[in-house]
């Protein structure tokens, strides 16, 4: 595959999940590249759809009676969702893989460390027993955790979690992916052992030369990590932009917004918090127009009317935004 090629594809992407309250628009329109190598940060508040849009990418969800999925997902030149469930396991782990927010629920708890690992490098390696074993305590090593060998006959429950996280993570790997999304890979562990598992990560990624969708609630975790960044809000990407450039010049309300309920360690003390007024949406009966509008001061009638479609930023390379009334924009270039 050329590397000027995008390494993934996601187009118009759709996750409609139907509830006894209605059908949740979990993911609603989203559209995004990838290329080669480079990490994309997605992040937003709880329940904005940033799992599910990972996990929909990763083709985890299939249409069936409560949920229907549409638009594309072009992995590497191969449309995820048009390939059979055995087409699709063939692709997990060997070409693309997953770490998870919480290790104990991504972890067996009835087995062993090692055979956690083990089973896909056999099952996606062609590894034999002894050689998929040799493997694993190879990956423990890389992952930086201590006396690998005796950690194979382990339960998870004999880990810490910063440790288990890594486990995860040396799954992940096994078989050296070309995509690694990483659903909030650092929720559970304190701030300490969040730093080293990013900069894990960053090692890694460096290493293997993978591309990385880094999936947050928290902006800190995805400043100065990521290539660029998506604002997700209520299933929709509401600005996407170069990492630097979002968290110094917000163009939409809601990033403004977040960025605003930050903690700044350089100012005065005791200085109060902005917050974002109001809650999200509910999912399965959202608002008319922009859904962040009943929340946005600075909404006017045309938002809570149309919906405002993601279109490029003028003047701004690489930079796209869904707002009828954007800030920090020069007159004349909205």
């Amino acid at each position: 595959m050329n590397p000027s090629t995008p390494l993934l594809t996601v187009e118009d992407l759709r996750t409609e999940i139907r509830t006894g309250q209605g059908t949740v628009r979990a993911v609603d329109g989203v559209s995004f590249t990838l290329g080669h190598g480079e990490t994309f940060g997605i992040v937003g508040e709880s329940g904005s759809g940033k799992s599910v849009l990972g996990r929909t990418v990763m083709g985890l969800y299939a249409t069936g009676p409560t949920m229907t999925v549409t638009g594309r997902v072009i992995f590497d030149g191969v449309d995820v969702h048009a390939l059979t469930p055995a087409g699709r396991r063939r692709l997990w782990g060997s070409q693309v893989a997953m770490v998870f927010q919480d290790p104990m629920t991504a972890l067996n708890p009835v087995r062993k460390i090692g055979a956690h690992l083990t089973e896909s490098l056999r099952r996606h390696g062609g590894h034999s027993r002894a050689a998929a074993r040799r493997r694993a305590e190879e990956l423990l090593r890389l992952v930086g955790i201590p006396e690998p060998r005796r950690r194979l006959d382990q339960y998870p429950h004999e880990l810490s979690g910063g440790m288990r996280q890594r486990v995860v993570i040396a799954m992940a790997l096994a078989n050296e992916p070309k995509l690694l999304i990483a659903d909030e890979p650092t929720t559970a562990l304190d701030v300490t052992v969040q730093k080293q598992i990013l900069d894990l990560l960053d090692r890694l990624q460096e290493e293997f030369g993978m591309a990385i969708i880094l999936i947050s609630h928290d902006l800190g975790v995805v400043a100065g990590r990521a290539d660029r960044v998506a604002v997700m809000y209520a299933g929709r990407i509401a600005e996407t932009a170069p990492a630097k450039e979002l968290f110094a010049t917000p163009h939409h309300p809601y990033t403004e917004g977040l960025l605003a309920s930050i903690p700044d360690l350089h100012g005065p003390p005791h200085t109060l918090l902005e917050a974002i007024d109001g809650a999200p949406p509910n999912m399965a009966a959202p608002p008319p127009g922009c859904r962040f509008a009943p929340r946005c001061r600075y909404a006017r009638q045309v938002c809570h009317g149309q919906i405002p479609p993601l279109r490029p930023v003028p003047g701004a390379a690489d930079r796209s935004l869904a707002c009828h009334h954007p800030v920090n924009v020069p007159a004349g270039g909205s």
